[in-house]
This record gives structure tokens, sequence and C-alpha cells, in this order.
């Protein structure tokens, strides 16, 4: 059922542009491209509209954790971005003098995600990464130039329940309009969203907002750093350093009320605040790439979804960069849309579906920004007693392993409602196997497959839904499996690699390398059924052999599925 309904802009017009695709994406920054390419990957036709006619050329986000990378492991772009991008060991927090105050490290060796806990990267080399697939993907169509003015709901298909919505953009070589048909629309045009502004959705104010300087340097003598994020805890001015990767290097800035920017940005200024880092006082030896002021604000829209248009990224929420999730949190929006939108499309789920898509991500997204104003309050907050209080606390903190570990730690809270099962329904964990839990994502543990193949556990689900068991499946198994598109995994626990795995036409025959204790529930007596969405978050632990899917109520459950685009 349709949340809302759209303005009619675009009634007894007809579309002058392409109108094959099935979903409409506003932004071909790096949640916009991920988002396309996860739909098109599970068959459905997209255009990606972008206003700029090139993408942007300067360094912005700068890290992203264990579990995004997975994501970009969906669409194919992981490897590479480990070989531009380079682990972190952490966080430091530093007092006024620069002595550390606190040290929260991150093992880059952690396994749980399959990939380095914390990992600094440019920007523009993993734009690149998506862009070179979307220029090579058959089923997405990128239009830059386009500045979208106008975006209306034209009615249902007719005989079915999908709608169909018109998008107006303008092109900026002539000022011609065009009109564009699609299901649905994605606004992932950033902070200033025109889609937003054009749906009349408003922003809450969380209550923070700060100007930052934000200087991005090169330079060819290699600067004293440790591996990590460097926090500068100075009530006087706050301040950030890292090196982000290979000869670049980052510094942020806290800026004082009513403080001028244009003081701190002259050659001298600036020579001054990097001095405590660099050893001298001027810019000698440094290439500034970029140096601006940003306002630091943490925003969250009050709704994510109209009718058939969403908001993603900076447009449905904003956070300040204290814990390293603003285009993490973006990514996963994307990822967690992607999947619904194209079990609908594809007729595997009813419309209902995507209801879900706000009730997960929205509550998800506050909580990562209250976190990250905690934090930022935290390291820079406050002058006077407010900063005695928060040194007391880091004090606590670091004596605290537990605590510790916990505020090092890059895993997000798991979902507690949306497209899973009821509680009343989910087998209850032991508690020692805290890793393996509903609305959390399964560990992207390796395996080894029939022919002694080693893989990630991502890599062979391949972003598809799965069911794992730990007993050999019954043919009733398999057979309902394969009528609900599930792919079906007998994952068993480590074994000698002398050990033959038999694999069977109806699952996959696989091993845990090393430890299975995360994994212990699938084994548990051979009865437990682990059912995975294809972003790999669980969706249901039970004794059923088979649960019912959470995400298909109402939805006809075709032989074969095929998509052809819009008609």
């Amino acid at each position: 059922m349709i949340a809302a309904r759209l303005p009619d802009l675009t009634a007894g017009t007809e579309p002058t542009g392409e109108s094959r695709n099935g979903v409409i994406v506003v932004g071909a920054g790096p949640v916009g491209c991920t988002v396309a390419l996860l739909l098109a990957d599970r068959g459905i036709a997209v255009t990606l509209l972008e206003r700029y006619a090139d993408p942007h050329p300067l360094p912005r986000a700068v890290h992203l954790d264990d579990e995004v990378a997975r994501i970009l492991g969906r669409v194919g772009v992981v490897r590479a971005f480990l070989r531009r991008s380079r682990p972190a060991t952490g966080l430091r927090l530093l007092d006024a003098d620069h002595r550390v105050m606190a040290e929260f490290p991150r093992d880059p060796g952690s396994e749980k995600n399959g990939y380095p806990p914390a990992n600094m990267f440019d920007q523009p080399d993993l734009e690149h990464l998506l862009l070179d697939r979307i220029a090579d993907h058959p089923l997405v169509t990128l239009q830059r130039g386009q500045e979208v003015v106008g975006i209306g709901e034209v009615g249902d298909e007719p005989g079915g329940p999908l709608p169909v919505v018109r998008v107006q953009a303008r092109r900026a070589e002539d000022g011609q309009l065009q009109t564009l048909t699609g299901r649905y629309v994605l606004a992932c045009d950033g902070a200033n969203s025109t889609i937003r502004e054009q749906l009349g959705v408003a922003m809450d104010d969380l209550k923070f907002t700060e100007r930052w300087l934000v200087v991005d340097v090169r330079t060819g003598a290699a600067l004293d750093s440790w591996g990590g994020v460097e926090q500068v805890c100075d009530p006087a001015r706050a301040a950030t350093f890292m090196r982000v990767v290979g000869d670049r290097y980052r510094w942020e800035f806290q800026l004082r009320d009513g403080e001028d920017e244009a003081d701190l940005l002259r050659p001298d200024a600036l020579g001054r605040l990097l001095a405590p880092w660099t050893g001298r006082t001027d810019l000698d030896g440094l290439e500034v790439v970029r140096s601006a002021v940003y306002t630091f604000r943490a925003r969250l829209a009050r709704r994510f979804r109209i009718g058939p248009a969403f908001l993603l990224g900076d447009a449905a929420h904003l956070t300040p960069p204290f814990i390293g999730q603003g285009l993490g949190a973006g990514l996963r929006d994307a990822d967690n849309l992607a999947w619904k939108l194209a079990e609908v499309l594809t007729a595997r789920a009813a419309p209902g579906l995507l209801d879900s898509y706000e009730a997960e991500r929205r509550p998800h997204a506050r909580a990562m920004i209250r976190k990250a104003v905690l934090v930022g309050w935290a390291m820079t907050g406050g002058q006077d007693g407010a900063a005695v209080v928060r040194r007391f606390a880091l004090a606590a903190a670091v004596r605290t392993p537990r605590l510790r570990a916990r505020i090092a730690a890059s895993e997000t809270p798991r979902l507690k409602s949306g497209a899973m099962q009821r509680r009343s329904a989910i087998q209850r964990i032991a508690p020692g196997t805290p890793s393996l839990k509903v609305g959390g994502l399964v560990p992207n543990v390796e395996v080894r497959t029939a022919d002694d193949t080693r893989v990630r556990l991502d890599d062979l689900l391949a972003g598809r839904a799965a069911l794992l068991t730990g007993r050999r499946p019954e043919p009733q198994l398999e057979a309902g499996c394969e009528r609900l598109g599930l792919l079906l995994v007998r994952i068993r626990p480590s074994q000698p690699a002398a050990v033959s795995l038999r694999g069977d036409p109806g699952y996959v025959d696989v091993a845990v390398v090393g430890d299975a204790g995360r994994l212990q529930p699938v084994f548990d007596a051979g009865r437990t059924a682990v059912l995975l969405r294809p972003d790999g978050v669980v969706a249901a632990v039970t004794r059923r052999s088979l649960p019912r899917l959470p995400w298909d109520e109402g939805a006809p459950i075709p032989s074969t599925v095929a998509y052809g685009g819009m008609p």
C-alpha cells in the first residue's frame, strides 16, 4: 500500500526521456551509485540522474568500517577499494599538550566481518570504482547535467499495485526539460536535497551545530602518525588529525563562536595550526589540496518515504563526523532499500515490504547520530567545568576494559523491528553466542566448499536470501527453499582438510574454516535454521525447518521471475 501520494505535477504530459527504467535515482555520489548497482545486479533497470557534469574531485569522506565494506563487496568493488585504502589502528585522545589521555585500538586483523574494522580512503578513488562499474552495467543509464525540477505521481499501474512516478529534469547544456517515468524515485542528492525540499519533508534538529575548518594536505615527507585518528581534546580549540592514505593527511579544527575563518585560511595562520604535527610554522613542502569551513550538524528527516519517493544518505540524515559514520550510514540505506525494491518489483514481495525501510533505517540513523553527538561532546565539547567532567569520564573509560572495548567497537546497533520474525517466534539463542542475533549481521566467516575452495560467506551468498542449517537437508526443505527463492546452505563446524565435502544438487555444503563459535546456533543439535536476508541481516533463528519469510506476506511467489522494465 502506498504510504502517501505525491502531487500530480506532470499530469497530461508525455514522457520525453527513457521510460524503460524501473527506478530513478537522483544523485550519482557514492550512495546513488551503490543503490543503482545493487538494484541493477538484481535485474532492475535504473536511470541515474546527476546535476553536475563531472564527479566531485576533492576528498570528503575518509573512513568506512568493516560492515560497510561488506556492502562494497556486494557491488563488486571491495577488493579494488582495499588496494586503494589502508586499515587504521584506532583512536587516540590527546590533551592540549598532545599527551595521550586514552587509546582505543582497532585490530586490523579482526575477521568478524572479513575486513579491517576501520578503513581510511580517498573518496574520489571510491567514486571512480563505482562509476567504472556503472559505465559497464547494461541496466544503469547515467545522465549527467540533469537537474531535477519536478516530481509527481501519475497513478498505479493498470491491473497492479505498483505506482508510476514522473520526474522532470532540466538539461544543463540547453535548458531543455525531459520527463522520465519509473516505479520509484530515490533521492540521493545530498544535504541540500532538492527532492526532499520538493516533497516538503522537514529535518529535525538533534541539537548539534559546530563550525570546523577542514584541511586536506599532500606531502612527500611522511609526518609522524601512529596509524589511527588523533583527537585533540583541547577546550581552547579541539582538533583532529589523521593520515588518510598514501601521502594524504587531514586536519579538522573547531572554530570559535564568531571567529572569521578567513583569518585561519591565510598561509601564515594555517602553518601555525599545523605546526604541532609538521614541526614548522610555514607550509613549505605541503600541498594544500583543500581548505574549507564546514558546519557539522545533527539532523534527521521526519520521514524517509513519501509514497514512491525515498530519501537516502545525507538527504535523510546528517551525522557529525566523530565516529566516522556519515557516508557509511548512506551506504547502509542503499543496502537496506535495494533488495526490498527488487523483491517488490519482481513480485516476490508485496509493496508493504517497503514500509520497513523507514521503520528500520530511521531509528538506526537516529541512534548513530546521537552516538556521534555524545562522542563529539566527550572529545571536544565544553569549557572549564565540562572539560574536567570529560577528563574524569575518559579516565574511567580507559580503566574499564568492557567500556573501552565498547567505545572502540565499530559494530552498529542491531535492528529491533522491520522485516524480521516477531520476537515470540524467534528461537532463544544461548548467551554465549552474542554474534548471531535477529536484526544483526551474520558473521562473514571463511568457509570451505565441496571442491576445497575457501571463500567468505558473503561471497558464497552473493546478495541472496539464504537459509543456513546444520543438518543434511531433506528433499522437502530443498523444495521449499527453491519455491521461496532461498539459497539453502548446509554449514558445518570446521573439519580437518582431509575430509572431503560432497556437494548436493539441492543445497550448498560448506564447512567453517577456523573457529566456528560465532555460528554455534546453526549447529545446535542440528535442528536450528537461520534465515538470512539479502543484506546479510539475520531475519529469524528458529527450530522450524523452513521459517515463514517475513517479507513475502501477500505476494505471489512465481515459479520464474522476469522483469523487462517499464511498459
